[in-house]
């Protein structure tokens, strides 16, 4: 029997699509007393958890934390930092090019509902995918193999005709685990990279 034909890709946005403008966590880390950078970082990105899967407020969340450590950084200045990535234009093109020739492109992520609306209304990546799969919206997040069931209904494919590309090994065997095709990428690889993956599951690039 020939292989399944690709027909969907699920992109995950962070390391794969975007990336980000400004050392992030050396600009945490200058908040509080060198000693406890490490700490209070961790503590941070601890608190977005319940957000992410769409329990809780991140900006009081972090209200929390930057209390907790004494921070001499403001709320503010800590949320600047949730805007300050760019997509990259190439893989943006690739996308829009994928769409054109029919096939299905949608975003997979892991985002709290604070920064799904800078990503999904302020930078519109609701234009550029044909469904948009947040998190903070499915109550559910990856690697939990649930997430992806919830959007194989969604799109109305079988497992074995989507492809899913993501920078953490964690989510990829989560979706491996439901039947999805997936592949590990990071934007640090390069285009060529991506190119050849999507082209070792017979997807074109002309760019």
């Amino acid at each position: 029997m020939p292989p399944v034909r690709i027909d969907t890709v699920l992109f995950d946005a962070d390391g794969v699509i975007q990336r980000p403008t400004v050392d992030w966590r050396a600009t945490l880390s200058a908040f509080v007393a060198a000693e406890s950078a490490d700490e209070f970082v961790l503590d941070l990105m601890v608190s977005e958890r319940p957000s992410i899967a769409g329990k809780g407020d991140f900006p009081e969340a972090a209200a929390e934390v930057l209390a907790r450590w004494s921070s001499t950084g403001s709320l503010e200045e800590v949320l600047q930092l949730w805007h300050a990535f760019e997509a990259d234009p190439v893989v943006v093109a690739w996308i829009q090019e994928l769409r054109d020739g029919g096939i299905g492109c949608h975003l997979a992520t892991n985002q709290h509902a604070y920064r799904r609306a800078i990503m999904h209304d302020e930078r519109r990546y609701r234009d550029l995918f044909d469904q948009t799969f947040y998190s903070c919206d499915l109550e559910l997040a990856k690697p939990d193999p649930a997430y992806f069931r919830a959007i194989l209904t969604a799109v109305d494919q079988p497992a074995s005709s989507v492809l899913f590309i993501d920078d953490n090994e964690a989510n990829i065997e989560g979706a491996l685990s439901v039947g999805l095709n997936a592949e590990l990428y990071d934007l640090a690889d390069g285009h060529e990279a991506l190119r050849d993956l999507l082209s070792r599951h017979g997807l074109t690039t002309s760019r």
